[in-house]
């Protein structure tokens, strides 16, 4: 199932995605299972794989970590990483396997982007992170755009905040920002606090995008129903959705009937007719089942037999030969 947006696309040379809505790269969880999962229940959404790091590109499986299938377009490429030579060659890399834009993460306080000097600590040096979308720009013709929280530890006034956004603009020429409505504490707290314990401030952003009308501002942090988006959509350019994508994917739907006004959106059975051909696929290709279901498993959630469904996927699908018998398990009380 893929939309006039995603076929264009595909073609070479795309400059221009639509951003209205997206997901939010995820460590762990936007992996390319849950992206061809995802995509088959909302067609028109942008959709972010994990951080992957300079080094593992350059030095890893690229090739593993680069691989996704044509049906997840469009999806961004997230690189973690502080070099400008090290970003262009992975930005590179990207775009030649099809990724339809890259993203520089700015906004993980995770301690292994801490130690090496990357993520949220890129804010602290807003020359180095224009020098690095600088270099990523000259070497790809996809869109490279910027990831970043309000703030990090003490740097957080407003003045801070309109600095990066404005060194990263004027000399690195990125022109898009997708800015995570909270700011981050290095020291203290984990990187599961860091995404609730600082509070959310939507309006920030908001103003980040009436003093800079020029660039493209998408909103991320906190977003979990359709009321929300549409408060949040006239301030801003885009919203992008985080965990409520993971936990209750479904919701999506809502997104492309409420957002998009997308008509024959396929029900949650049809989605998981559609994923089963997938699923047999990989399965043959070695992929063990459970690298698949953990991710389906919010299918149903506010669905009679939804407990049904999330028990027999867990309990069943992490055995050995575990296969599609198990997902007719699940559904029999749904």
């Amino acid at each position: 199932m893929i939309n006039t947006q995603q076929k264009e696309n595909t073609k070479c040379g795309i400059t221009k995605l639509n951003r209205k809505i997206s997901v939010a790269p995820m460590m762990g969880w936007t992996d390319r299972h849950d992206r061809y999962f995802l995509r088959l229940i909302a067609p028109n959404i942008l959709l972010y794989t994990v951080m992957i790091t300079t080094g593992a590109l350059l030095y890893g499986d690229t090739r593993c970590f680069l691989k996704f299938s044509p049906e997840e377009q469009p999806v961004a490429l997230q690189l973690g990483g502080s070099s400008p030579i090290d970003l262009a060659k992975s930005a590179k890399l990207g775009e030649d396997a099809g990724y339809n834009e890259i993203n520089l993460n700015c906004g993980c306080p995770s301690d292994r982007v801490q130690r090496g000097d990357f993520g949220v600590c890129l804010m602290k040096n807003a020359k180095l992170v224009a020098e690095c979308v600088d270099a990523m720009k000259q070497s790809v013709n996809i869109p490279v755009t910027v990831k970043n929280r309000i703030g990090v530890d003490e740097f957080d006034s407003y003045d801070f905040l309109c600095d990066f956004i404005g060194t990263v603009s004027d000399k690195g020429g990125c022109d898009t920002f997708i800015i995570h409505a909270r700011k981050a504490w290095l020291n203290g707290l984990s990187p599961k606090d860091n995404r609730t314990v600082p509070p959310l401030k939507w309006d920030i952003v908001h103003k980040i995008k009436q003093d800079f009308p020029h660039l493209t501002i998408i909103l991320n942090g906190g977003i979990k129903t359709i009321q929300e988006i549409q408060e949040n959509l006239p301030s801003v350019d885009g919203v992008m959705i985080g965990r409520e994508a993971y936990h209750n994917p479904y919701f999506l739907s809502e997104i492309e009937a409420n957002i998009f006004n997308t008509e024959n959106l396929l029900t949650r059975h049809e989605v998981i007719d559609a994923l089963i051909p997938y699923i047999e696929k990989e399965l043959k290709a070695g992929i063990h089942f459970k690298k698949i279901s953990r991710h389906i498993l919010g299918l149903f959630q506010g669905i009679r037999g939804a407990k049904h469904w999330r028990r027999t996927l867990s309990d069943e699908g992490c055995k050995r030969n575990a296969g599609i018998d198990v997902i007719n398990q699940a559904l029999s009380e749904i």
